[in-house]
């Protein structure tokens, strides 16, 4: 049995940024394992630990910086991990799901796993799409949202989180997509030893080309027109000084929200 994991790099950006044009400068990204994919990497490890001969493929889309993140999935206990990447992407404002859905569908078509592990969604752009794209692509059973899995006689039987709290439970054949959601599990630390180990599993690198694509693949009409900070509606008040100076300030503001008033 294989089984395929989706994971990405994001970034978090620091607390206080500046733009540049339609971008943020790398001194102010912090670039981590998206967290709905770590739930995916623990889920597909722990398919690997309780049968025998299962394989755990990591595949993923991003420069090569993003290879000590994808080296953390490695660490974790995945088998082997694939990047993809190109030229074409480093020009690219912003990928639409769609578009890497074709990227990740090109090397499942090489991989040909029974089962796909991808997170709902991604900490920085929040679409939320690509799993579903991906499993349309490949003609394959997708349940989304999925915070409870169970395989058995080639079968998946997964609960999904539905909106209004509502958890609905229902059965998928294999080969099929299932989209994470936190909660499935508890990921776990990567250890030194599992670190160590990591340095020396199979890391391969494919371009467009390499999986037969070419970089038309990526006109898909999505273009990024803007970035600011996000807008606050807060009304809160700062005090400067030292705190003696302020008590005053502050017990007036208190008393004119009625607090302590009887």
């Amino acid at each position: 049995m294989k089984v395929l994991v989706t994971v990405k790099e994001v970034a978090e950006v620091a607390d206080d940024f500046e733009i540049e044009g339609n971008d943020i400068p790398g001194t102010y990204l912090d670039y981590d394992l998206n967290e709905w994919d770590d739930y995916a990497i623990e889920a597909a490890v722990r398919i690997a630990e309780d049968r025998d001969d299962v394989e755990v493929v990591a595949v993923s889309v991003g420069p090569e910086r993003s290879e000590e993140t994808i080296r953390m999935a490695l660490a974790k206990g995945v088998d082997r991990a694939v990047r993809v990447w190109d030229d074409a992407f480093a020009d690219a404002d912003v990928l639409a799901p769609t578009t890497k859905a074709r990227v990740l569908a090109a090397v499942a078509e090489v991989e040909d796993p029974d089962l796909i592990l991808s997170g709902v969604q991604a900490a920085d752009d929040g679409f939320g799409a690509t799993g579903v794209a991906l499993a349309d692509l490949l003609d394959m059973g997708w349940p989304a949202v999925v915070n409870h899995l169970e395989l058995a006689d080639g079968e998946a039987s997964v609960h999904r989180e539905l909106e209004g709290g509502v958890e609905e439970l229902t059965t998928v054949s294999l080969p099929a997509v299932l989209t994470v959601q936190t909660g499935l599990n508890e990921p776990r630390y990567a250890s030194l030893r599992g670190i160590r180990q990591a340095q020396g599993k199979e890391l391969a690198v494919h371009t467009l080309a390499d999986l037969g694509l070419d970089p038309s693949t990526l006109d898909d009409g999505l273009t990024l027109t803007g970035l600011s900070r996000p807008e606050t509606d807060s009304d809160a008040t700062v005090f400067e000084g030292e705190a003696g100076e302020t008590a005053d300030e502050l017990a007036t503001v208190l008393r004119d929200v009625g607090v302590g008033a009887e």
